[in-house]
């Protein structure tokens, strides 16, 4: 009886293998995350708008600065990068600029990152690519956001071919302020496209609507954004987890 339970058991083991779609096996194992290794002498920089920005001092434009690094999530995910590596030597840089679009991020993208020469490039951009075609300060569409996504790493890539590109999946907290219902679901676009240029271009993507989506399951979604968009401390806490998570 005991060797008929074990045939019986192999078998359904083995018509399960069959069965399963192939596309499953395409997924990373459970705890296989792709991650950016961490070298001697990096140079990293945060880039995007005023998420990123997070009311840094734009007359310091040095590296490792608490003034110049803001109040963010970058500010938060360098300090423990440098109490971390102390070794390493790196020099991390914030260069958001509240406000902006991708098509702004190009206007200023020699000066702000190519001149830099990031050995890490860390992007978070999309949400005013959105939100001002709502408020009605700009006429961009998802196709324009995605066209100048792809022209900007393109152009990075080819300027700076060994950089290691992290891009940062835009967010937004529905119902929380200047979070509405005319969001969506065209805001789900933007989203895909965030994630579908970081698998084109091989870099690591920072999935931040599913860790603010796990938040809320913790507290209420105010407690971690006061707007539906900029979060409070606690939410760049969490982003700057989310962040370092990726980072080796």
């Amino acid at each position: 009886m005991e060797n008929r339970r074990k045939f019986i058991a192999k078998a359904a083991a083995g018509m399960a293998a069959i069965s399963v779609p192939k596309v499953l096996y395409e997924f990373p194992a459970k705890g296989e995350t792709k991650k950016i290794k961490l070298g001697k002498d990096n140079i990293i920089l945060f880039q995007g708008d005023s998420i990123t920005d997070a009311g840094r001092n734009k007359q310091n434009e040095g590296y490792n600065n608490p003034s110049s690094l803001g109040s963010g999530y970058a500010f938060l995910a360098a300090a423990a990068m440098l109490e971390k590596y102390p070794s390493l030597n790196l020099k991390i840089y914030n260069r958001g600029i509240s406000g902006n679009k991708v098509f702004q991020l190009a206007d200023r993208w020699d000066k702000d990152c190519l001149e830099l020469k990031p050995d890490i490039l860390s992007i978070l951009i999309g949400v005013n690519d959105i939100w001002h075609t709502l408020n009605g300060n700009y006429s961009g569409t998802l196709e324009k956001y995605r066209n100048d996504y792809i022209a900007l790493i393109e152009r990075t890539k080819a300027a700076l071919p060994s950089v290691k590109l992290i891009i940062c999946e835009p967010f937004a907290i529905p119902g929380v302020k200047a979070v509405d219902d005319r969001w969506y679901p065209e805001f789900y676009g933007y989203q895909r496209a965030a994630k579908e240029i970081a698998e084109r271009f091989d870099a690591v993507f920072v999935p931040f609507q599913k860790v603010f989506d796990e938040g809320i399951k913790r507290a209420q979604a105010s407690y971690w954004t006061g707007d539906g968009v900029h979060p409070s401390l606690a939410g760049a806490q969490l982003m700057a987890k989310a962040w370092l998570d990726i980072v080796a």
